[in-house]
Order: structure tokens, then C-alpha cells, then sequence
């Protein structure tokens, strides 16, 4: 038999568990994983003229790993962007006296996603508009309720 990991010829092998992937390996190999109990053993239901399938495999979680609960209406946002936000971008970023590259230095955007923020062609995500908002001390967000039905 050949060893799945150093490819010598050797009489018996070994499963052991490297990593992710269980190997057979010849007993020097051996010692760099942990060893597997034997294979399981095929399961026949008598009477039944069906192949014998697999023992089932009891799986744990993997250790220190949970599942996170995601709320999505908080990813989805409470507020709309108001009419005006891109102008609001603008006023106060000129207010403070600051330039486009300025402002995107501080956001940790490019110049250029600020500019089309300011000429309203882009809409941004909400971690940018509460970034901008932080930033400038502006509103940009309008309650749905409040605003005027057109």
C-alpha cells in the first residue's frame, strides 16, 4: 500500500485525520495527525434487495461558533434620505471649508464617491449616510411619515 502523504510502499497503512481530510499514512507519517477510528461499517436492512448504505455520522458544531441572529429591519433602515441630502453633502462640506478630496479622506472614500454624493447621482449605503451625518452633524435621513406626499 502507498502512503497518502509521503508516497512510500508500505504494508500497512493508518487513517488519521489531517487537518480537514482523513488520510491513510504509513506509521511515520502517522504522528502528524490525529488517528480516526476504522471506517464506518455499511449498514444492510434485511429482507431489502437495496445497496447497504453508511452508518450515520454523528456531527458536532463546530467549537466556538454560534449563529448570529440578524435583525434586518435595522439593516434596512429606519428613515429615508430626505430631497435634498446630496445638497445638505455639499453645504456643509463647504461650511467647514473643506474639499472633496478632504471629506473622502476623512469618510475613507475616493474623492470621486463624493463628488457623485453631492451631485445626487449616487445613493449611498447606509453606514455611509450615518458616516456623513456623524461627520458634517448633519440630518440626512427624513422620517417616511413626515415627509410631504407629493
Amino acid at each position: 500500500m502507498l502512503c497518502e502523504m509521503c508516497g512510500k510502499d508500505v504494508p500497512t497503512t493508518t487513517r488519521v485525520r489531517l487537518g480537514h481530510p482523513i488520510l491513510s499514512v504509513c506509521s511515520e507519517c502517522a504522528r502528524f495527525g490525529q488517528p480516526v477510528d476504522p471506517p464506518p461499517v455499511p449498514v444492510v436492512a434485511p429482507g431489502t434487495g437495496r445497496r447497504p448504505s453508511l452508518a450515520p455520522v454523528a456531527r458536532t458544531p463546530a467549537a466556538g461558533r454560534r449563529m448570529e441572529e440578524r435583525d434586518l429591519y435595522r439593516e434596512i433602515g429606519e428613515m429615508e434620505l430626505a430631497p435634498d441630502w446630496f445638497k445638505r453633502v455639499r453645504v456643509a462640506r463647504e461650511a467647514r471649508t473643506w474639499t472633496p478630496e478632504v471629506l473622502g479622506k476623512k469618510l475613507n472614500e475616493k474623492k470621486s464617491v463624493v463628488l457623485k454624493i453631492e451631485s445626487g447621482s449616487f445613493h449611498p449605503p447606509d453606514a455611509l449616510v450615518r458616516k456623513l451625518e456623524h461627520l458634517l452633524q448633519i440630518r440626512l435621513r427624513a422620517d417616511p411619515e413626515s415627509a410631504p406626499s407629493a
